[in-house]
């Protein structure tokens, strides 16, 4: 496949509407791939923040997700190094409980294989998140996101590294998994830097 190619695709990514009439700010779709990638980033879905800028990761969570990867601004947003693409690629609205709703159901079965196919260089996908988690680790997956996380080496062997969401609402849940801070970081740090090199 070529990059003509990949235009094309993110052009028709750019232009779904698929989702439109459940979208209470529209369609604005935000992904971000280029050939090259080693690092894949799999989230959940635009906050509003995200949604009017356009640009991934755009918020305070995203703040947290740079600090939990040690990359620099300028690094994270080259696509050729880090490729950033979420559940569901629109905002989904507000949930009445709070927070966000959960990514739209239409969006990843719609458009993550034809993607992935543009992504062959690969090396680790972090799952953020239980949404991604469920989708992309299937079987393999712990009973809580907790768990799941908590068994990041055997997922290791197979690609991908789960992590919590990097909303406000983890900090106190990593003061209750302090694993996650002596254990999966360095990790994740020391792969991270490997493959944005």
């Amino acid at each position: 496949m070529t990059l003509t190619d990949l235009e094309t695709c993110l052009a028709k990514v750019r232009a779904c509407r698929t989702c439109e009439a459940d979208l209470p700010l529209g369609p604005r779709p935000v992904v971000r791939i280029a050939p090259g990638a080693r690092l894949l980033i799999i989230g959940q879905a635009p906050g509003t923040k995200v949604h009017e800028s356009g640009i991934p990761w755009n918020d305070a969570s995203g703040d947290r997700l740079r600090d939990w990867l040690n990359i620099d601004h300028d690094v994270f947003y080259d696509p050729s190094k880090v490729a950033i693409m979420p559940m569901g690629f629109c905002y989904p609205g507000r949930d009445p409980k709070g927070g966000d709703l959960p990514p739209r159901p239409e969006c990843a079965p719609q458009w993550h294989d034809t993607l992935l196919n543009f992504l062959p260089g690969i090396e680790l996908t972090i799952l953020v998140g239980s949404y991604a988690q469920k989708r992309y680790l299937a079987e393999t997956k712990s009973r809580t996101m907790t768990d799941t996380v908590r068994d990041f080496r055997k997922h290791l062997e197979t690609g991908y590294l789960p992590t919590p969401h990097p909303s406000w609402r983890t900090t106190a849940w990593q003061k209750k998994n302090p694993w996650f801070d002596t254990d999966l970081l360095p990790v994740l740090r020391e792969r991270a830097a490997l493959l944005v090199a």
